[in-house]
């Protein structure tokens, strides 16, 4: 029998990525291209929507060209497609037109603080915590669309009179595929808009009024698995189903075969995002966790724990960009291994503020224990062990909060191919970590969630057969430097904390 394709669309913070799996899992080619972010004011980033929409469509077509030409495919045996994206990033576009009337206010963005905080005293913190999962914080989109509207009070005239639409990335992406013919997100982007009740599985109108967003102007919620359009055949022939649809990290977990509770995976982008499964009843953290949504695939609503770190592959680029000691990333390796340890060198990468298990906006990056002494390869294997760290902060307080001991991590993303930081996640966790053969795990969850939808696949055992571990690091027994680094490191954090405060 000849194979089957299935195609997955991935949208990133930086870059555009299309990919292309077959039947066995096998990643058979991809195209990437960067795109470009803007920061008009300190704190603020942005991106346009329409050059994302472009360069989407510019590598869907030519990893398509390029499947057809090298591997002698014919366009039937393509099944489908799958949208991944990075997540909260908000657009907000003409309905008539199809053109944006902001630039895409990105997840990084900083802008809502003052109306968070001005959330927070009038008391809406544990009560939007309730409905949503979600902890009061910039990161989510609901302050994004409130400051458009309330910083331009034409565009919400223009929205509760039905002129405008609203969405993040893959409702953007979804609109202009299917020729404007669908606007629709699924439960697992819905979950990170602060506007979403996760109990219901609904947009929530009362969160809707506190945030003065029109309901007209949201995508339908879908299931994360299950034909929601086709595309248009302007972009290519054959009225490809779009098939397949989570957030970037809900499909690493389910790439990663994370279908039961207590499964857990770390994806090493810009940042680290940490989920555990806990199946179909929501557990509400305590600690400064997010509970999301993970997917809906007909079953039901399925959910995670997620505790994100904002700046970890960031800082690795911020070695290589700002301080110019490394020139390029996997230097970072090279140098960081030349020496034994960091030499009491810590560094607290909070760029953009701290995320879980902290949320502190405020917090400022630092480095501190520096001697005549340190070199640039202590100060590469204390950024090594700061993204370790971090994750171990979020995984601890996972065991914690769930009572669920963490048998292994499973991990991806571009940071994960370095074995010195794995190893480094190892011992510092105390647990197994997983690294898969199939390293574009989120990629490969959307592909498998279309896979899903469109019975490629009949149940997630066969997913679970595919995903195959490329080399798992065991940890290192405890010993005193290890609780010396520890305590270092929380001592440096608080630090961070207080530089924030003054």
């Amino acid at each position: 029998m000849r194979p089957t394709f299935l195609i997955t669309l991935d949208q990133g913070t930086t870059s555009c990525r299309a990919l292309i799996f077959n039947d066995a899992g096998q990643l058979v080619t991809s195209k990437q291209a960067p795109i470009k972010q803007f920061y008009p004011q300190p704190g603020w980033v942005e991106e346009d929507p329409n050059e994302i929409l472009k360069t989407q469509v510019q590598v869907l077509q030519a990893a398509y060209s390029e499947l057809i030409a090298s591997q002698q495919v014919v366009p039937s045996q393509i099944a489908g497609i799958g949208i991944t994206n990075q997540r909260e990033t908000v657009v907000l576009w003409d309905k008539k037109t199809g053109q944006p009337v902001h630039p895409a206010i990105v997840w990084q963005c900083r802008r809502t603080t003052k109306l968070i905080d001005r959330l927070r005293a009038e008391g809406y913190a544990e009560w939007i915590h309730e409905r949503t999962g979600l902890v009061l914080d910039a990161y989510f989109s609901a302050t994004k669309l409130m400051w458009l509207f309330e910083n331009d009070p034409d565009l919400l005239v223009r929205a509760q009179a039905g002129e405008l639409l609203a969405g993040t990335i893959d409702s953007w992406l979804i609109w202009h595929l299917t020729g404007g013919r669908t606007h629709v997100t699924d439960a697992s982007n819905a979950s990170r808009t602060m506007l979403f009740n996760i109990k219901t599985g609904q947009w929530d109108n009362e969160l809707l009024r506190l945030f003065g967003i029109p309901s007209q102007i949201l995508p339908q919620v879908v299931r994360s698995a299950g034909t929601y359009g086709t595309l248009d055949e302007s972009i290519l022939p054959g009225h490809l189903p779009l098939a397949g649809l989570a957030g970037d990290q809900q499909a690493a977990l389910f790439g990663q075969a994370c279908f039961l509770p207590g499964m857990t995976k770390n994806t090493y982008g810009t940042g680290c995002f940490i989920l555990m499964q806990t199946g179909q009843q929501p557990i509400f953290s305590k600690n400064g966790l997010l509970t999301t949504v993970a997917w809906d695939i007909g079953h039901g609503l399925n959910y995670a724990l997620e505790g994100s770190v904002f700046n970890a592959g960031s800082t690795i680029q911020w070695l290589r960009d700002e301080l110019k000691i490394i020139r390029q990333a996997s230097d970072c390796d090279t140098l960081a291994a030349s020496v034994s340890d960091s030499a009491g060198v810590q560094i607290v990468p909070a760029f953009t503020g701290l995320g879980a298990p902290y949320w502190d906006m405020n917090a400022r990056g630092l480095i501190s224990g520096i001697t005549r002494g340190t070199t640039s390869a202590h100060i590469a294997r204390a950024v090594l062990e700061s993204i370790a760290m971090q994750s171990q902060d979020v995984l601890h307080l996972m065991h914690q909060e769930t009572g669920i001991p963490i048998s292994d991590l499973k991990v991806d993303g571009g940071a994960a191919v370095s074995d010195l930081l794995m190893q480094m996640q190892a011992d510092f966790s105390q647990v197994p970590v997983d690294r898969p053969q199939i390293t574009e795990t989120t990629a490969f969850g959307a592909a498998a969630l279309a896979g899903i939808g469109l019975s490629v696949w009949p149940d997630l055992t066969q997913i679970t057969q595919v995903r195959a571990s490329d080399r798992i690091f065991q940890p290192h027994p405890i010993d005193a430097r290890y609780e010396a680094r520890l305590i270092a490191w929380q001592k440096a954090i608080a630090a961070a904390r207080a530089i924030g405060c003054s």
